[in-house]
């Protein structure tokens, strides 16, 4: 797998990287992925990276992208020497978007904890490059202090950009905020910081 430095960025698709996490959002992953790529894909490639929990709400064989698992990082490492999953991905990826983000990885992520493919990615970031996070969980979850304490330290501690979620009825029934942000939402916000990523490195 080549690694972002191995070509001058301006000169190649910028490389997106989606997680998807155990939230019944994950079910938009193919309409993100299909949208991003109808709209600016002479200028990005994807990958998708999954928990185990985020693929009971959707079919990798309707995403058009690859799509990659904790089992496919374990089974791509045989022995020493081999390459390991999460840093290829991690040098691979300009920027990382998880949508959703469940209320169970954000916490993992704001304590560093990295058990899986996406937070040992997240663990080995490059904080130079951009990290989207689209928090996606029920109406008492997302008031519960914790989350906004996790959210902060994703915020001000890592600089990551949060897009928050909305309020309409949920899937276990409830009417309230929690709702992950539209996926018009998100991929306007992946080609914006695709735009800024370009622009920067033109100056």
């Amino acid at each position: 797998m080549s690694t972002p430095d191995t070509l001058p960025s301006l000169h190649r698709k910028r490389r997106i990287l989606i997680g998807a996490t155990g939230s019944v959002a994950s079910v938009k992953i193919p309409i993100i992925v299909k949208t991003l790529l109808e709209e600016a894909g002479d200028l990005v490639e994807v990958k998708v990276v999954t928990t185990n929990a985020a693929l009971h709400f959707f079919d990798s064989k309707d995403v058009l992208a690859e799509v990659l698992t904790d089992q496919d990082e374990w089974n791509a490492w045989q022995k020493m020497s081999d390459p390991v999953m999460h840093i290829e991905l991690r040098n691979w990826a300009d920027m990382f978007i998880i949508s959703p983000l469940d209320a169970n990885t954000l916490a993992k992520i704001a304590q560093g904890l990295c058990d899986n493919l996406i937070t040992c990615i997240l663990r080995a970031w490059d904080e130079r490059r951009p990290v989207i996070v689209c928090p996606a969980m029920n109406t008492n979850m997302w008031n519960h202090k914790f989350t906004e304490l996790h959210l902060s330290t994703l915020a001000k501690v890592l600089n990551y950009h949060v897009i928050p979620p909305i309020s309409k009825l949920l899937a276990c029934g409830d009417l309230g905020i929690g709702a992950m942000a539209e996926y018009r939402t998100i991929v306007d916000e992946i080609k914006k910081q695709v735009e800024q990523l370009n622009a920067n490195e033109a100056l």
